[in-house]
């Protein structure tokens, strides 16, 4: 009892004392001498947790090679000015000082030194961050510190995390207890960092209890490391697979209901990736506080690009080839490499810079290796809202109605009075605005070039062929199929052979049924 209050008054003395002044001699032998010294002197001054401000100054300035020293005095140099490390002054740097050299064990520990007086910081996200440094350089000579902050801290996030740090601490304790109890702590974290701590633990370990323990740790961190690598797999294989199906939905509709291949469509898609840039840079030359919302703005602009362009391609070639279809894929890839010089002759045939906005930054951490870009998110969900519209529009808008009639029996449709040059022509405009949101979108994850189409074009009509001619249901489930299954074939035989096994599915698939997932019922399969 007499001990446990002798501990507890330490405690509360080193909570409440003042940090000492930073003296002369501290100040020269933190800035001279040889690398043990110095460290010894940098532990002496953060012996409390909070350095002073003149000593928290010279550590930063040690930190940023902004440090000078003569046989007598230490200097601290900003913006060409000397100043006293001790007194705060300013004061003239003679032009025989030296720079202080820092090997890399002393940068360590001033970058330690720095998170240490970072973790009485008010700010809660300075404080994990401290936290994140000293654990990529544990050392058990900070423990008392870090069990202070862990008392006094209030903030969950950052007590998890000073938690998890008192314990990779006492991983290199000579106490043997205070090893198993760390390892067995350990084993529940499961970070990557954490697995890399106790795999450099083991190969120095040479106790055979502890070194089970680690090997059990170990397992346990294997184990929930592996759910994190499947849902990322299956995350990007979704996020492959809506990138997809925006490419595919506007050939959907082009080939799919008009029957027209159309072998420029992935420049279509190109076009509209070059107006989100356009858009971009009118934003940032012309509305530099709303640029976060230039892509909101890019949307319409990138549609209605591409369906003025799908438009001009329509009335002008694609109306004098429909059922010649092999003239319509020779004239449309003529127009494709049309397309790509004239975007090359006027944006350069280097990519563009396309900067997602800051809302589309960053991701959403859901376990220690599985971390979701936003931008990922955002196509998924934007690709659900353009399959919701169009899927709105071709069954319940007048204009959906007259596509339909049309592809399903173009002579009866003009019996009826349906104008079918116009709405050959809204139909092709439409399915080339898709593309065009496409390439907004794919502006966001990817570079803006002018080969941009070509990377996609094969894989949307393989996506619609296989979903079904004519069927969009069908385009969603090949779309989302083909994304997922290229993604796990990649992790097991690399990208390339993934392409091959991927194709050689598609064609035996083809093979056994023709008519792809979804078949066409009714008039439109005899027709």
């Amino acid at each position: 009892m007499l001990i446990r209050w002798l501990v507890m008054l330490w405690a509360a003395l080193v909570l409440v004392a003042p940090a000492q002044a930073l003296t002369q001699a501290q100040a020269r032998a933190l800035a001279t001498g040889d690398s043990a010294s110095r460290v010894a002197t940098l532990n002496e001054l953060v012996a409390g947790g909070v350095p002073d401000a003149q000593a928290a100054a010279l550590i930063q300035a040690l930190a940023d090679d902004a440090v000078k020293f003569t046989d007598s005095a230490v200097y601290i140099v900003r913006d060409g000015k000397g100043i006293d490390p001790v007194t705060g002054a300013e004061a003239k740097v003679p032009e025989s000082a030296e720079d202080v050299i820092n090997n890399n064990q002393m940068r360590t520990e001033l970058d330690a030194a720095l998170a240490l007086a970072q973790l009485q910081s008010a700010d809660a996200r300075q404080r994990l961050a401290a936290v994140k440094t000293l654990a990529s350089e544990p050392d058990e000579a900070k423990l008392p510190l870090v069990e202070k902050a862990f008392a006094a801290e209030q903030d969950a996030a950052v007590k998890d995390a000073l938690g998890n740090l008192r314990f990779a601490l006492r991983l290199s304790s000579p106490d043997r207890a205070k090893r198993l109890e760390a390892a067995a702590a350990l084993g529940s974290v499961g970070t990557p960092a954490t697995k890399l701590l106790l795999n450099e633990r083991l190969q120095a370990e040479s106790d055979a209890d502890v070194k089970s323990a680690l090997r059990a740790a170990l397992e346990r961190i294997d184990a929930r490391l592996v759910w994190g690598e499947r849902l990322g797999v299956i995350f990007t294989g979704i996020s492959l697979g809506s990138i997809l199906l925006l490419v595919a939905l506007g050939l959907a509709i082009t080939y799919g209901l008009m029957g027209v291949i159309n072998m420029a469509h992935g420049e279509l898609m190109m076009i509209g990736a070059y107006a989100t840039y356009v858009v971009q840079n009118l934003f940032r030359n012309y509305l530099p506080g709303a640029f976060d919302g230039y892509v909101i703005a890019a949307i319409p602009v990138s549609f209605l690009a591409a369906a003025a362009v799908g438009a001009v391609l329509e009335r002008g070639v694609i109306r004098w080839l429909y059922g010649r279809p092999l003239e319509t894929l020779l004239a449309t890839w003529g127009i494709s490499l049309i397309l790509m010089q004239a975007v090359r002759n006027l944006f350069g045939a280097q990519n563009v810079p396309v900067e997602n906005p800051a809302w589309l930054s960053g991701g959403v951490t859901v376990l220690s290796n599985l971390t979701l870009p936003y931008n990922r998110i955002a196509i998924i969900v934007f690709a659900a809202l353009v399959l919701a519209g169009v899927s709105l529009m071709i069954a319940r808008t007048r204009l959906g109605l007259f596509v339909r009639g049309v592809t399903q029996n173009r002579k009866m449709a003009a019996c009826m009075g349906v104008n079918t040059a116009r709405i050959d022509t809204y139909a092709f405009a439409l399915g080339s605005g898709i593309a065009g949101l496409a390439g907004c979108a794919l502006s966001q994850v990817g570079n803006v070039g002018p080969d941009l189409g070509q990377s996609y074009i094969v894989d949307s009509f393989m996506v619609v062929v296989l979903g079904g001619v004519g069927q969009l249901a069908g385009t969603v489930y090949a779309a989302l199929g083909l994304g997922v299954l290229n993604k796990l074939l990649e992790g097991w035989q690399g990208a390339v052979l993934a392409k091959i096994m991927v194709l050689v599915f598609i064609v035996v698939f083809i093979q056994k049924r023709p008519q792809g997932i979804f078949a066409m019922k009714g008039r439109s399969a005899e027709a």
